[in-house]
C-alpha cells in the first residue's frame, strides 16, 4: 500500500502543479488513498519532495532525482575544484573555497537542492549557509564531504 501510494504521490506532483499538502491528500483521495496529511507528511520526507518556484511568488512539489545531485557531475567538480574547507557554528554552515570560487561553488551546493539549507550568501572565497537546525547542519556537511570524497 505505502510503496503504491508513493509512486502515486510521485505521479501527481509530476504531473500537476500541487502547492500544498491538502491538494495532494484530496488528489491521492480521488484516486482512491484513505490518507492523512501527517501520512503525506511522512511520504514527502520519505521521497525527498521539496518545493520550488513557479513564480508570481507561488511554489509547486518537486520530486527530487538522484541525478539532480550531480547533473552529470559538473557540480560535484565545482565543489571539489573550490572547496577547501567546512565548518559549522550552531545552524550555520561556513565553507571556505579557493579565492573567487564562492560563488560557484555556492552555485553548485544551491542547485543540489539540499532541503535543509535555507539561503545561501557567498563573497569571494567564503559560503555561509543558513541551515533549518544544528541537526540539519550535521546532515548537510555530512552529505557535502561524501561527495567531495566520491
Amino acid at each position: 500500500m505505502k510503496n503504491g501510494r508513493q509512486k502515486k504521490i510521485i505521479e501527481i506532483i509530476e504531473n500537476n502543479e500541487i502547492e500544498t499538502q491538502e491538494e495532494l491528500v484530496d488528489r491521492l483521495k480521488a484516486e482512491g488513498f484513505n490518507v492523512t496529511q501527517a501520512t503525506v507528511s511522512r511520504d514527502i520526507r520519505t521521497l525527498s519532495v521539496y518545493k520550488k518556484a513557479i513564480g508570481d511568488g507561488r511554489q509547486k512539489y518537486a520530486v527530487e532525482k538522484e541525478n539532480d545531485h550531480t547533473l552529470d557531475g559538473k557540480f560535484k567538480r565545482v565543489l571539489r575544484d573550490g572547496f577547501v574547507s567546512i565548518d559549522m557554528a550552531q545552524n550555520i554552515l561556513v565553507i571556505k573555497t579557493v579565492s573567487g570560487m564562492a560563488m560557484a561553488v555556492a552555485a553548485a551546493v544551491d542547485a543540489m537542492h539540499f532541503k535543509e539549507i535555507v539561503g545561501t550568501i557567498a563573497g569571494d572565497d567564503t559560503i555561509m549557509m543558513a541551515v533549518r537546525t544544528v541537526e540539519d547542519t550535521r546532515a548537510v556537511m555530512k552529505k557535502i564531504n561524501l561527495l567531495l570524497n566520491e
